[in-house]
């Protein structure tokens, strides 16, 4: 494997980002929507093995204090190999001034618990589609 980090918007193959999220099961969009929310992000992390896209992730913030995390996703083979790691810390430290939330996928809140993430008693979230979100399990 030939990882690289790229953390520009350029040069990249909007159409493979869709294909990656809904290979893991995440929501996603169009490609041109996608390039939207990573051009309007404040950080964005894409992971490449030699030519191949295989995972991303974005962060948006007020730049003073507050921060959410957005669309971490790895191609399945490349998962339990550290990838997601890289990801996650790479944003992190580039958001370190921050309070960072997020909503993980149902069943991979674990993950995110390691980076020292935790249930918020408090949270809430007005979806626009309800009623698919309640039932992959985000909302009660």
């Amino acid at each position: 494997m030939n990882i690289q980090i790229k953390t520009e918007c350029t040069d990249i193959d909007w159409g493979t980002v869709p294909e990656i999220l809904k290979s893991v099961g995440m929501a996603h969009y169009s490609p041109e929507k996608h390039r939207q929310a990573f051009e309007a992000s404040c950080c964005t992390i894409f992971l490449y093995d030699g030519e191949d896209l295989i995972g991303f992730g974005r962060a948006i913030s007020d730049g003073a204090y507050q921060a959410a995390v957005y669309d971490v996703a790895i191609l399945e083979k490349y998962q339990g190999h550290g990838f997601g790691k890289r990801i996650i810390q790479e944003i992190l430290s580039r958001v370190s001034n921050c309070h960072v939330i997020l909503y993980a996928s149902p069943g991979k809140e674990g993950f995110y618990e390691k980076y020292g993430f935790r249930r918020m008693k408090t949270g809430m979230a007005s979806f626009l589609n309800k009623d698919a979100m309640a039932k992959r399990g985000f909302t009660e």
